[in-house]
């Protein structure tokens, strides 16, 4: 997978670099040649292994500049848990620091744009990714998660014959993604009247929370049918719960990205579908999209990674 994803990575950054190194040859006065080393700080929602494929993304975006000599230092400064006074805690010191690029995944929409700003107004190269938060600001990811979310409430609804009760393990309430998702699914979900959500609950993004979560919910409800899980966490915490109660195959369940152990679930059954953003390409293009800041090239405000369906036909 990693080998793919480099090889592709390095036909993007060729196809990419090529009419930059063409405008700087066309109007070379405007562009300012990168002589010493950047600084690029990551400030994410969580600490959470979803991350760790976006820094994967990153670092060999960080090879690839090298290559051409310029030379990137890529620092992760991450709330261990999704926290909103964490998280602005952390963009406020690092916009103090002044680094040369500042890559932030938003947490909470309306506290993150007004520091963000001030980001912008001290002059700091400001990317934002896997949550969207503003048009004010370059963004890597789904702009708008209710497809994802939209999707898997289809094929939840198409899995149990458009009839049964449903609990949705909901995510952070602050972001953005996670609140789209929800919306999406409820909509795919009204399509289909004898499709009831009967438990909605904030998991805050914490498998062992998911986990707690999807047991409380199986015993007040033996008969429930389905789980919708909103994030990269719950789908995992959700199988657990499900298997370990007896219940895997029994109670169908959808949700989000595609970590080792959730892909594991889905090749054995327990987990029958997920939607996977594509998290080394966030990760990849912010460190690019900073580069490009630092050295006046143009770069996009939208950068739309998608997604894709994954299920258990894409295990064999």
């Amino acid at each position: 997978m990693k080998v793919v994803r480099n090889a592709i990575a390095a036909t993007s950054f060729a196809m990419f670099m090529s009419p930059m190194i063409a405008s700087a040859q066309n109007q070379a006065e405007m562009i300012t040649p990168i002589k010493e080393p950047l600084t690029f700080v990551f400030v994410p929602k969580v600490i959470h292994p979803w991350y760790d494929v976006v820094a994967e993304g990153a670092n060999f975006a960080v090879e690839e500049l090298a290559k051409r000599g310029v030379q990137v230092e890529v620092i992760w400064d991450q709330p261990p848990q999704a926290d909103v006074v964490d998280q602005n805690q952390r963009i406020e010191a690092n916009i103090g620091r002044k680094p040369d690029g500042l890559a932030v995944a938003c947490l909470d929409q309306a506290t993150n744009v007004q520091l963000l700003k001030e980001a912008v107004d001290a002059g700091v190269n400001v990317v934002t990714f896997n949550s969207f938060c503003d048009d004010a600001f370059p963004f890597i990811g789904p702009k708008s998660s209710v497809e994802d979310g939209y999707d898997l409430g289809v094929y939840l609804s198409e899995q149990l014959g458009g009839k049964g009760k449903i609990a949705v393990l909901s995510g952070s309430l602050t972001a953005t993604d996670h609140v789209q998702r929800i919306q999406g699914f409820k909509e795919a979900l009204s399509k289909y009247p004898d499709m009831e959500i009967v438990f909605e609950q904030p998991d805050d993004d914490i498998l062992e929370k998911a986990v707690e979560l999807t047991e409380s919910v199986l015993s007040a409800h033996p008969d429930l049918d389905g789980i919708f899980a909103s994030n990269a966490s719950n789908p995992i915490g959700a199988a657990r719960a499900v298997q370990n109660a007896g219940k895997a195959g029994k109670v169908k369940i959808v949700g989000m990205d595609d970590l080792p152990e959730a892909v594991d679930f889905v090749c054995s059954g327990v987990i029958d579908a997920l939607k996977a953003q594509r998290q080394w390409d966030m990760g990849y293009w912010a460190v690019i999209y900073m580069a490009a800041m630092n050295e006046n090239h143009t770069y996009p405000m939208f950068h739309n990674t998608g997604s894709r369906l994954l299920t258990k036909e894409d295990c064999k």
